[in-house]
């Protein structure tokens, strides 16, 4: 059965205070109304320092959506008086990706078992790297290290999440509590590098490529073999654009293309030849992001047409009116998601 996703980066160009509010409130509304029905998870990103106001806190915004998703209001009131036990939420919210070395492994540990067990076992973290060095310079991390601490990163969930005492930098600690998932919640390795698929493959962890890459999942299976560790492959499919529902796509390209085109245009940047993503366009104009594909508006019937194993609605790309992100996510799950799931 096709994945259906919703996925939320928060960007606001404009980004007063007023905006960026109004912008973080619909999108955890609008994750409510996806829970809901039926969409199976949210995506959520992370940048720093970007100047159109990027996500920057993930698993910030994962826990309001966790707060926003353990079933009705009158079932939790029930359950308070009670007089009964709460329905829960089951959309789940895949952080996709961390940038890892950025963290203090530690309190990551932490963060992410609460959260874990706030929503009882529903958050997937995807661990990458990153590709942006600036953003090692404003946390004053160095960039010639990340690799080492990703490895000190990844060892150390996965050591603290036992609940047990370990030798953490030259001193024993212990992390409490324990999350909710057994044996851990979801962690996968993100990357396009053979270096992290060495880093799942040693430590028994999902691989994530971050584009559709079948060479390096053949080379994360032998490396599995070579260390005696089991895991498993979430890999993008060739083709995995975003969408946009629209009644009238040529109006909606037209009204709000520059939004797409910015966004677009924001990745690029950051990418040089050597990085590898599913998310890759060369557009200068709107007519070629259009003609381009990587993002695409449909009708609910084009949507239904595409054929995809992941369906990925992005309702408020690039700054998008809120108004029309709602449009956009209810013409998705009304029309879109019940005949994926029939």
């Amino acid at each position: 059965m096709p994945v259906s996703v919703v996925r939320f980066n928060l960007v606001d160009p404009a980004g007063t205070p007023e905006s960026l509010s109004a912008r973080y409130k619909a999108a955890v509304e609008m994750s409510a109304y996806a829970d809901e029905r039926g969409i199976d998870t949210i995506q959520i990103e992370e940048h720093h320092g970007v100047a159109n106001n990027w996500l920057s806190s993930p698993f910030t915004f994962a826990g309001a959506v966790f707060g926003a998703t353990q079933g009705n209001s009158a079932a939790r009131s029930a359950s308070l008086r009670g007089g009964g036990r709460a329905t829960g939420g089951r959309i789940a919210v895949t952080v996709s990706a961390i940038i890892g070395p950025l963290y203090d492994p530690l309190r990551l540990a932490e963060d992410i078992a609460v959260l874990d067990l706030v929503s009882g076992g529903r958050l997937v973290t995807v661990a990458g790297i990153g590709y942006r060095p600036e953003e090692y310079a404003q946390f004053d991390v160095e960039w010639k290290r990340r690799g080492k601490l990703q490895d000190e990163l990844l060892d150390t969930l996965l050591k603290a999440w036992t609940g047990e005492e370990f030798t953490y930098r030259g001193r024993r600690v212990r992390v409490t509590p324990r999350p909710f998932t057994q044996p851990h919640p979801l962690l996968l390795v993100g990357g396009s590098s053979q270096a992290a698929a060495r880093r799942a493959a040693r430590l028994g962890l999902p691989f994530f490529p971050s584009a559709h890459l079948p060479e390096l999942d053949a080379y994360y299976k032998e490396k599995l073999a070579e260390y005696g560790t089991e895991g498993w492959t979430m890999m993008p499919a060739k083709t995995t654009p975003l969408l946009h529902l629209s009644e009238d796509p040529d109006r909606t390209w037209a009204e709000y293309g520059e939004h797409f085109l910015h966004e677009a245009r924001t990745y690029a940047s950051w990418q040089s030849g050597d990085i590898k993503s599913a998310v890759r366009s060369g557009a200068s104009t709107v007519a070629e992001l259009r003609a381009e594909g990587v993002y695409r508006i449909v009708t609910p019937e084009e949507c239904l047409a595409q054929g995809l194993d992941n369906y990925v609605l992005h309702p408020l790309s690039g700054g998008m009116p809120i108004e029309e992100g709602q449009r956009s996510l209810q013409l998705f799950a009304e029309r879109v998601v019940p005949a994926l799931k029939g």
